[in-house]
This record gives C-alpha cells, sequence and structure tokens, in this order.
C-alpha cells in the first residue's frame, strides 16, 4: 500500500510536473517583457550612428592601376578594416556612389556584380546612391548595378521613358527604436553630362523632389538624413545641384552626407544642418552620431557630431584582399599592357614652381599630342584639349597602358561641334578667364580660386595669345588660322572635342554661350568603335605612330602681357624652391597658385 502511493505520487508529480514548468516560464516571460517594457519606458536617451562614404571611384583593393602602383591612401580593404571599429548596433552604413567608374573599374563592367557593388555588399552597406558617373556607360549598367545592391538604392530625381523612377527616393528605418528617414538623390546635371544615355529619361530637380518627400512624411520620422551625390556649390551655377541650396530650403534635414567634390568636409553647418562630405578613392570615412532626448511625439534630436576618419591609418583587411584578388589581377596584367615606346625625355617640361603647372602656362607636347588625337579621328579643323591632371607626363622608354592615364585621364568621348569665329573667340575668352590678371610688380602667373584647371582647354589649329595683363573678355590678342590669315567672325569650321566639356558647358545655355548662339553638334559618336579618347590615343600610338611616339610641340600659342623683371622672376623661383617663399594655393583638388609672387615679397 505504501509503496502504491508513491507510485500514484510519482505518477500524478510526472502529470503536474510540465504543467507547473510551462506556468512558472509564463509568468517569467510575462516578467521580463514586463521588466523591459518598462526599461524601454524609462530611457530618456538614446543615439544613432550614420557611417558614410563616397567617390569610391573603383579602388576596391589598394592599388593605382594607372600608374602601376600600391596605395594605402584608401581602399575598399581598407574600409574593410575601418567600418569594423566604429559600427555599433545602432548604425546606418552608407554610400553616396561614382563607385564603378575610374582607376580600371569599366574593365568589371561585364561582371554579373561588379567588384566595387560586390564590396559594399559583403561590407553590409544599407543604403546606396547612384552618383553621375554611374551613368557613363548607359542605362543598363545602372539598372544592372541597382538590382546587384543588396541594400537599398535611393535615387529620386530620374525617371524613365514611363515615368517610372529608377529607383525609390526616400525609405524610413528603424534603428533601435528610432525611425530614420532617407532620402537620396543624385546631382541633375547628368542630364548634360550624359544626356545620350539618358535620352528618354527625366532628370528632375532635387530640391523640389525632396521638399515634396519631406512634406509627405511629416511625423513619420525621428531623425532626418540626406544622402545626396551633390556637392556643396551648384555644378556649373546650375540651380538647385548643390548641397547649400538643399539645406538652405529644407532646413528640416539633420544631416546630410555630400559628395561629387572630393572634399573631406568633417561637419559644416549649413542653415543649421550639419553637412559632411568625403574625398574621393574611400580616402576618408564620416562618422557621425546623432544624440536623441524623449518628447512628447516620440524622439527629438539634441545633438549631432561629426568626424572624418583617415582611411590611410588602417591596414588592408586580409580576409578581402583574398577575396578580391582575381580583379587585382585581372586590373594589373590589363595595365601592363605594351603598347609601345616614348623616344623623349618628356611630354611636359618640369615646373619652375610645383604649384604652377607648366602645361597650363605654355604649350606642351603632352597637350599636342591629345590634340593630333582628337584631330585625327575627327577630321576636324581645330581640336581643344585639356590637362586631365596635374601630374600628367610621360618619360623615356617603353610605354604600357597604364601610362595613358598620365596623358589622359578620363574616358571621355569625342563630340564635332561646328563653330564660326566668334563662337571660338567667346569660347577662348572664357577659357582665359583662368588666369589672375597681371599686375606690375607679379613675378609669377597665378590662377583664379576655385576654377578647376581640367575645364581650361588649349587649341590645335589656330594660333593664338593670352593677353594676362587685359581684362577678362579682352584676352585674345592674336587669333589666325596656320597661314597667317585672321580668324573672322564670320569663319565656319568644325572642331572637336570631349564630350564632357560639350555637354557640361558648350551646350549649356548661360555657361558660355547664349542660348540663341549655341554651336551645333555635328557627331556624337565618333569612333565609337575604338572607344574612348584614352582608347584612341592608345590606338594611335600603336597604329598610327608604329608603336614610337616622339615629343612634338608646335608652340602654336603663348602668354604675353606679362612683362616681369626676368632676373627677379628668376629670383623668385629660386627662394620658391627653396622654401624662403611661399606661393598660395588652392585646394587639394586643384592645387594650383591662386597668387603671385610679388617684388616686394623678395624683400
Amino acid at each position: 500500500m505504501k509503496e502504491l502511493r508513491k507510485v500514484s505520487s510519482s505518477i500524478v508529480l510526472m502529470i503536474l510536473l510540465p504543467l507547473i514548468i510551462l506556468l512558472v516560464g509564463c509568468s517569467s516571460e510575462k516578467s521580463t517583457k514586463s521588466t523591459t517594457s518598462e526599461n524601454e519606458a524609462n530611457i530618456e536617451e538614446k543615439s544613432l550612428r550614420i557611417i558614410a562614404t563616397s567617390d569610391i571611384h573603383g579602388k576596391f583593393y589598394p592599388y593605382l592601376y594607372a600608374r602601376n602602383e600600391e596605395d594605402t591612401s584608401g581602399s575598399m580593404a581598407q574600409l574593410a578594416t575601418a567600418i569594423p571599429k566604429f559600427y555599433t548596433n545602432n548604425t546606418l552604413l552608407v554610400d553616396c556612389g561614382d563607385s564603378i567608374q575610374d582607376n580600371s573599374a569599366n574593365l568589371f563592367l561585364d561582371e554579373e556584380v561588379h567588384p566595387v557593388i560586390k564590396g559594399l555588399n559583403r561590407l553590409g552597406y544599407d543604403i546606396w546612391v547612384t552618383g553621375n558617373h554611374e551613368y557613363n556607360y548607359g542605362m543598363d549598367i545602372v539598372k544592372k548595378s541597382i538590382d546587384s545592391f543588396d541594400g537599398q538604392v535611393l535615387v529620386g530625381n530620374v525617371y524613365d521613358e514611363n515615368g517610372e523612377p529608377l529607383a525609390d527616393a526616400y525609405t524610413i528605418l528603424d534603428r533601435n527604436g528610432i525611425r530614420v528617414a532617407v532620402i537620396g538623390m543624385v546631382t541633375p546635371y547628368i542630364q548634360f553630362w550624359d544626356s545620350k544615355n539618358l535620352a528618354g529619361y527625366t532628370v528632375t530637380d532635387p530640391v523640389e523632389e525632396t521638399r515634396k518627400i519631406i512634406d509627405k512624411i511629416q511625423g513619420q520620422y525621428d531623425v532626418l538624413i540626406g544622402t545626396m551625390h551633390m556637392d556643396i556649390v551648384n555644378d556649373n551655377n546650375y540651380p538647385h545641384s548643390g548641397v547649400q541650396e538643399l539645406a538652405e530650403e529644407c532646413p528640416e534635414f539633420d544631416l546630410i552626407v555630400a559628395a561629387h567634390g572630393h572634399n573631406r568636409i568633417e561637419g559644416e553647418l549649413i542653415n543649421k544642418v550639419v553637412v559632411v562630405e568625403n574625398k574621393n578613392m574611400a580616402q576618408t570615412m564620416s562618422v557621425i552620431d546623432i544624440d536623441l532626448d524623449r518628447s512628447k511625439d516620440g524622439w527629438t534630436v539634441s545633438d549631432v557630431r561629426s568626424q572624418a576618419i583617415d582611411i590611410s591609418n588602417y591596414e588592408p583587411d586580409a580576409e578581402f584582399m583574398t577575396a578580391f584578388e582575381q580583379y587585382n589581377e585581372k586590373a594589373v596584367e590589363d595595365a601592363h599592357k605594351l603598347i609601345g615606346t616614348f623616344d623623349g625625355d618628356y611630354l611636359i617640361k618640369e615646373n619652375e614652381i610645383e604649384v604652377i603647372p607648366r602645361a597650363l602656362v605654355e604649350d606642351s607636347a603632352l597637350i599636342d599630342l591629345i590634340n593630333s588625337v582628337m584631330r585625327f579621328y575627327s577630321d576636324a579643323d581645330v581640336t581643344a584639349a585639356a590637362l586631365t591632371r596635374l601630374d600628367a607626363n610621360l618619360s623615356r622608354g617603353d610605354i604600357y597602358k597604364y601610362n595613358i592615364s598620365n596623358i589622359y585621364r578620363y574616358s571621355n568621348s569625342l563630340y564635332k561641334i561646328k563653330m564660326t569665329g566668334s563662337q571660338l573667340k567667346t569660347f577662348m575668352e572664357w577659357n582665359a578667364s583662368l588666369y589672375n590678371q597681371y599686375q606690375p610688380g607679379d613675378l609669377t602667373i597665378s590662377f583664379k580660386k576655385d576654377q578647376r584647371f581640367y575645364i581650361f582647354h588649349m587649341f590645335s589649329g589656330i594660333n593664338y595669345d593670352f593677353d594676362i595683363s587685359q581684362e577678362e573678355g579682352n584676352r585674345i590678342t592674336r587669333l589666325t588660322w596656320p597661314d597667317g590669315t585672321p580668324v573672322k567672325n564670320d569663319d565656319s569650321f568644325e572642331m572637336a572635342i570631349e564630350d564632357y566639356c560639350v555637354n557640361s558647358l558648350i551646350m549649356v545655355p548661360g555657361v558660355i554661350f547664349d542660348e540663341d548662339d549655341m554651336p551645333e553638334i555635328v557627331d556624337s559618336e565618333i569612333r565609337s568603335d575604338i572607344g574612348s579618347i584614352p582608347d584612341m590615343i592608345v590606338d594611335y600610338i600603336e597604329n598610327e605612330c608604329d608603336g614610337k611616339l616622339k615629343a612634338e610641340c608646335d608652340n602654336n600659342w603663348k602668354i604675353v602681357g606679362n612683362d616681369w623683371d626676368e632676373e627677379l622672376h628668376n629670383k623668385a623661383v629660386e627662394l620658391e624652391n627653396e622654401g624662403k617663399l611661399e606661393v598660395p594655393f588652392d585646394s587639394d583638388r586643384n592645387k594650383i597658385a591662386v597668387d603671385p609672387i610679388r617684388e616686394s615679397d623678395l624683400n
């Protein structure tokens, strides 16, 4: 009987035990949930971190293929080391575009996923905004890039032929209970730079689009962020293409991540909006911390702090390097293709003073080579070439494909336009505005502040002088055809020039020409079978020069009006090179003299 009671008690216990455990568990879970809810209710402060990059320009590996050299000033491989150092559980990781162009990135356009997009996916980016250079290769490439990104793509001002948006204009994400609204746009100037690729598409005003979105989502967010592939200032004075105007007309932003300008902006206040921007090729990374306080409506931003992280301080991530080695090997192999030899000491003489580029103050064999290539493939009467990098040059010896970017950096195509002599003079005077006016007592040439050297052109097929002692608009004092006859206002001829200048400067009313006095585009498909201007240079050296390039300069133009004392000029150059004089220069991007050395400085 005693044993039976034991068995009966055991059976009862076996039946009741699971029920007891379940009840205790439920009670414990309820208690935990209640405690969590109470803790959440007691939280009065929260924070959000944004990590932002932009303008990676093909720099997935710490290597500059155009120069055939390792470069650890920045790369995605180094970002792979840096990002985890700053990443928290409330971090939003964003990139503002210009990803798949430059640094041999065009080699991978046929890949199922471009290595830079693959890198963004590997690093766990939440947001990607297309940059202007994404549109260089046609809309199929743009769409493929968008489709292959794992996160959210934002492009709020590009619409296809049916009026459908290319991608979402905004998204609202949750980070640690914080509602984060992110709006993304691209500079509207793509409609001029890549008008051919965007045929049938509509590019709208990003400021107007943003204003509509903010009005629409009022009350739906705690933090408002702009991820914009737009510089601080407007592109070529085109309205609403810069972040400054965006911040002024949309002050609701807590943060705007700018791009496109390649500037290191750690945190500038524009209309009380914090604005950051990064240098190109992953040289910097922005880290922004946003503090929030509880309010009756949710959460209110109380502080925004930002810092610019120098990526050169971080070693490349070994696993990332291994995963992307196949792409690196392909780019290195392509860069080492032998195309000829150069029989000369240089294409541009050494600068007298580092921040006064010789190629901008006198004719050079390098610019004449580019002009010769343009004339050969276009059969134009006049050509106009630009210096695309301040350190452009070529030294004696074998020429490999990677050397071509030292002559001409960008993958621009070649256009042919029809002009009159009057229009040519207008264009040339606009070019001559690069220079500051020479004043008596100046001993060196200087350049207008914030002027971009790569939109300054030097012409072939004509002879001319720039008189920098004259005011802007009156500096072309000699303009003749090669036979010496003057160029007349009603002369008609064809000029070859890169597409970038045509679409962003020449054919944009109000930049150089008035709307009723525009040149005419004759051909926008010059030797598209060969490719871009750098491709034409390769073909020209291989086939027209039989692989043997010489330094040839016709000296068809010169600067006049700088009537300084030559002895004092030489003394100024000597003192500057000895470090005893300092020539003020522009930003890191332009690094050219913005003020001259004067006679009074020698004292």
